[in-house]
């Protein structure tokens, strides 16, 4: 329908606007007695020499409806457009499983980082919203038609683990890690000594002790086998595992490059910092530099992190997933790469989760929701909700479902205080309620499986209100997906996931399926929610259930 309404403006607009910007202007109304679609005509008052509010009136008498558009009407500087009811319904009997999928057009390989966190213990829940970001643009993305390749950076060679290195023993497994790193931060924060020792095993591991080496890796090994479980048990995985260890060397090549812009010093500590005064940077810094090394000539995590990322940047469009504590840096670091003519990320930020009665959560002061603990907590309550429905379900995929949805249904830069109870209920504006959409969907189509294969299905002459609203936004889905894959946000499947089941919600209380005289076409119009409902939970990572 979107294509009809950019055609009809792009004949009449010729010259004034070109294709690309009319069809990126077109807006879905908030009230549907405006339209299906809106046109604003603000852009084109310079164009014209005209009061918009005029134009649209103009162009409402001018303008031709075409294929899936009958009325074109003027509100204000908008220019209204209604869709055929009939020629929507037409659209429904065609959806099959792939609905939504893009199988043409324009296909990029990208290198999508996500996650990333240290090495150093179990991840918590602040971070895990990372991972769910991540894993549901690389669905988006997918979609897409593109090619994406999912990369988790390991920081190997982080303070983090050179702390572990202090207290670590060769018995210890994945659940010891966080108690002996809160020690340990505690017991450093007293003792500049012990400081002084984390700093000489990271010159001893950048010059390639044995020993120091060995050690290190053992502790990366158990920290990120550890995480992989519980990220996997969630349906998150990666394509790649890189490791900051591997990027040393080029680190020192990209030292000597930034030295040869003449931007480097030796600052009074006697580390090498790179001068970032006149890249607009002063807003944030009041002398902006970016320190590169440490006063005895190890290169600091920036080094290898330019490195790598210029790796990435040559495999295809990069993408990057990153703590709103980390604006400043990325920006630091994205103008080392304009320095150096190089390409850099684009990247996605997303603000912190805080749970109800907690602040922000910190891993080195011992004050976290470890993520592997929310999970058990959902999977509790939603064992019991299951047992007081008298229902059926898996608990786990309704415990995640209920995570990742809490986690998505906000902007990216929005803060989320997250209520397990809340996130929990079948009711509300949460995963499982959704899953339960889709599962009464299935039990209808169930129920009436020897009729859902009727060869001619007749739209009735009349649509219900609910039946037209309901199909209305299933129409809407490809659009949606354009948006949230344009804008790299999750936020978008989220919230329209949630409306559409509130129209299938509105559709099933108001009109009879079964044995209805429209039955057939019904039939076909709950099996479109269906297949919808569906796609678009599988782009959030959560996994529907045909029985709830």
């Amino acid at each position: 329908m979107k294509e009809d309404v950019t055609k009809i403006l792009v004949k009449e607009l010729k010259g004034k606007l070109d294709e690309k910007e009319i069809e990126s202007s077109i807006e879905i109304p908030p009230n549907p007695e405006m339209g299906d679609f809106a046109f604003p005509c603000f852009k084109l008052a310079g164009a014209f020499k005209r009061n918009p509010v005029e134009i649209a009136k103009d162009l409402s008498k001018k303008l031709k409806a075409i294929g899936s558009i009958e009325k074109i009407t003027a509100n204000g500087p908008y220019l209204n457009f209604f869709s055929s009811k009939k020629e929507i319904a037409e659209i429904i009997l065609k959806i099959n499983e792939d609905y939504g999928k893009v199988k043409e057009g324009k296909k990029e390989k990208i290198i999508l980082e996500h996650t990333s966190i240290n090495p150093n213990a179990s991840p918590h829940v602040g971070r895990a919203r990372n991972s769910i970001i991540g894993d549901s643009v690389k669905r988006i993305l997918q979609f897409q038609g593109h090619n994406v390749e999912t990369h988790y950076y390991i920081n190997d060679v982080s303070k983090q683990v050179a702390m572990l290195a202090l207290v670590f023993k060769s018995t210890d497994d994945f659940d010891d890690l966080l108690k002996k790193y809160v020690d340990i931060s505690k017991k450093i924060e007293k003792n500049k000594k012990l400081e002084e020792k984390v700093f000489e095993l990271l010159h001893k591991f950048e010059h390639k002790d044995k020993e120091t080496v060995e050690l290190f890796n053992k502790i990366v090994e158990t920290a990120t086998s550890g995480q992989k479980k519980i990220f996997s048990s969630m349906g998150i995985d990666f394509d790649y595992f890189d490791y900051e260890s591997k990027y040393i060397e080029e680190g020192k090549h990209i030292l000597k490059e930034l030295d040869a812009t003449g931007k480097m010093f030796k600052d009074k500590e006697g580390r090498m910092v790179l001068n970032q005064k006149g890249t607009g940077l002063e807003w944030r810094m009041k002398a902006p530099v970016l320190v590169l090394t440490r006063n005895d000539g190890t290169g600091l995590y920036v080094l290898r992190d330019l490195a790598y990322t210029i790796e990435k940047c040559s495999k295809g469009k990069n993408i990057l997933v990153l703590g709103e504590d980390q604006k400043l840096y990325f920006e630091q670091l994205k103008h080392a790469l304009i320095l150096l003519k190089k390409p850099y990320p684009d990247v996605v930020h997303y603000s912190f989760v805080l749970l109800k009665g907690k602040g922000k959560m910190s891993t080195r002061k011992g004050e976290v929701v470890l993520l592997e603990e929310l999970l058990k907590e959902a999977k509790e309550k939603a064992t019991a909700e299951i047992k007081k429905r008298k229902t059926k379900g898996d608990a786990m995929k309704i415990a995640v479902a209920a995570v990742k949805y809490a986690m998505l249904r906000n902007d990216n830069d929005k803060n989320i205080t997250f209520d397990t109870e809340a996130s929990l209920n079948f009711e509300g504006e949460t995963g499982p309620y959704l899953q339960y959409s889709y599962a009464r969907a299935n039990s209808i189509l169930k129920k009436a499986k020897d009729k859902t294969e009727t060869k001619k299905v007749k739209i009735p002459e009349k649509l219900e209100e609910t039946e037209i609203a309901l199909i209305k936004k299933i129409n809407d889905f490809p659009e949606t997906i354009e948006n949230a894959a344009k804008h790299f946000s999750p936020s978008i499947i989220a919230n329209y996931s949630f409306k559409l089941a509130q129209a299938f919600s509105d559709f099933y209380s108001n009109c009879k399926v079964i044995d209805s005289k429209e039955e057939a076409f019904r039939l076909k119009l709950v099996n479109a929610f269906r297949i919808t409902i569906r796609n678009a939970l599988d782009l959030l990572g959560i996994e529907v259930m045909n029985e709830m």
